[in-house]
């Protein structure tokens, strides 16, 4: 089997779920692992359910060729009819020795509810274009009472097929279910044209690959996108809604500090010692406001020009409600003094526990600066296409179950509205929303809950009494004297 085929059937998860590109070989592994199961002493039944008599005879036939591979005792394949209130149902079944059998269905039984014996699995090819998928794995999950185990295989049939929505509902944390996904690209890396060379006889070279992969892609035009790479058709609308923002949202501090021609002209220590100033009279005092028995993590989107360099805090509550206490929003500020707000902030979050940075372009100084202040707990993030996949479904979850209170403000409703579904992906698009904005608002609190989730430890410290002190009660101080290095002070 190739990589991809391997790593499918030996996830041994009571339910697992793989996205896919079209005849990438995963029916075929997968009938592979049922033989070996139903053949088995220690395995039970197997029941294989698909949206066509072609795919169903197919992995029957898969499944009587690895019985064969694998001399495993079996009975020629026996094919029955179901007689349903509006069709009739295709059977088809191979019994083993060890009792256990496959049985394939051409559509879904509705006989399948008594199914569920200890140990039986459910196979769902291509689910996003099975009649009434919804009922059929309400009926499935039933099966994994008694220890069953429950396979669903598909390519994407649009963004609102319930396929898609399991799928971002697994993304999104609501189920403990794992998650595949294989793309064209994918296969391609695991050796799926190799392979295909090998089967056909033709010798592989690195150009003929790609010639293939690009007339595949022409093949399926206008639908490669779904059909190949795991993109559900018909995306594009806002991602966000803004009833759904705005009812996340309370009263909380935003606080804008615009670099002027004039402060940018300073000589350094004198903008570091103006923003000293403006960190003491405007940041101190809503820094003092923080809950210091609750865990916080920091997120920030970073520019030097042109979009907003903002820093949201995140708290962490009890319930593990996500809390933006306020936001910080910096336009054209030079990196030292984004450097000094950001240091500010972060040494005075209580009981920080995650950093994550925008490191793209260059936001890389603020990343490496922070992870030498901060070390392990900080992510230098570099957004690609499957870092929001994998990151935006958790984020929107938040949103539909109540779970995220941000501060109110008009524009962080707009950065948030300007998360795109593009190539099926919640993404910030190009170009610039009202205001000169590009969703920074939004993107830092994507990545403050990103920080939030990252399982690092925390940064705390009591500080150590100075010698003299009232708490230095230690008459055996070890405080090397004021005469060398370490007069004292530091933490434990």
């Amino acid at each position: 089997m190739l990589p991809y085929q391997q790593r499918w059937v030996n996830d041994n998860s009571p339910v697992k779920v793989i996205e896919k590109s079209r005849r990438i070989g995963l029916s075929y592994g997968e009938a592979a692992d049922d033989v070996l199961y139903a053949a088995s002493s220690a395995g039970a039944n197997v029941y294989y359910i698909s949206y066509n008599k072609e795919m169903t005879q197919g992995f029957i036939q898969d499944c009587a060729g690895w019985a064969k591979a694998y001399q495993a005792a079996a009975s020629q394949i026996e094919e029955s009819v179901i007689e349903a209130e509006d069709k009739q149902i295709l059977s088809y079944t191979i019994k083993f020795d060890s009792g256990n059998q496959i049985q394939a269905f051409t559509s879904n039984p509705r006989n399948l509810r008594s199914k569920g014996r200890p140990g039986e699995r459910l196979v769902i090819d291509e689910a996003a274009f099975v009649d009434d998928i919804e009922e059929l794995l309400k009926a499935a999950m039933a099966m994994t009472i008694w220890g069953g185990q429950i396979r669903i295989i598909s390519t994407h049939n649009g963004e609102e097929n319930p396929f898609n929505e399991l799928v971002t509902d697994i993304r999104a944390g609501k189920y403990d279910y794992s998650l595949h996904r294989v793309d064209l690209d994918d296969a391609l890396a695991d050796g799926f044209y190799k392979r295909i060379c090998k089967v056909t006889g033709v010798t592989w070279t690195r150009e003929g690959e790609a010639q293939w992969r690009q007339q595949l892609i022409n093949r399926y035009k206008p639908n490669e996108d779904e059909e190949l790479f795991c993109i559900p058709a018909q995306g594009g609308g806002s991602y966000l809604t803004r009833v759904m923002i705005e009812a996340c949202m309370a009263p909380a501090p935003v606080l804008r500090f615009n670099g002027t021609r004039e402060f940018n002209a300073m000589p350094e220590p004198l903008r570091a010692a103006q923003m000293a100033d403006w960190i003491i009279d405007n940041l101190k005092p809503v820094l003092a406001t923080l809950n210091p028995r609750r865990q916080h993590a920091l997120g920030q989107d970073f520019a030097r020009s042109g979009d907003l360099s903002v820093i949201a805090p995140m708290e962490i509550g009890e319930t593990l409600h996500r809390t933006v206490p306020f936001l910080m929003e910096m336009h054209n500020v030079p990196f030292k003094q984004q450097e000094q707000v950001l240091f500010a902030i972060g040494d005075a979050l209580p009981r920080l526990c995650g950093v994550a940075i925008d490191s793209r372009g260059n936001g890389s100084y603020m990343g490496e600066a922070a992870t030498d202040k901060w070390g392990s707990i900080v992510d230098q993030v570099m957004a690609t296409e499957n870092w929001y996949r994998e990151r935006m479904p958790r984020y929107k979850a938040r949103f539909e179950d109540g779970t995220i209170t941000l501060p109110k403000d008009d524009d962080l409703v707009d950065d948030h509205r300007a998360f795109k579904l593009v190539r099926g992906v919640a993404r910030l698009p190009e170009g610039k929303t009202s205001g000169e904005r590009h969703g920074d608002g939004a993107m830092a609190c994507v990545l403050a809950d990103h920080a939030a989730e990252m399982e690092a430890v925390e940064i705390d410290f009591t500080p150590a009494p100075l010698p003299g002190s009232r708490q230095d009660n230690d008459s055996d101080s070890d405080d090397i004297e004021p005469t060398g290095f370490g007069i004292g002070g530091g933490a434990w």
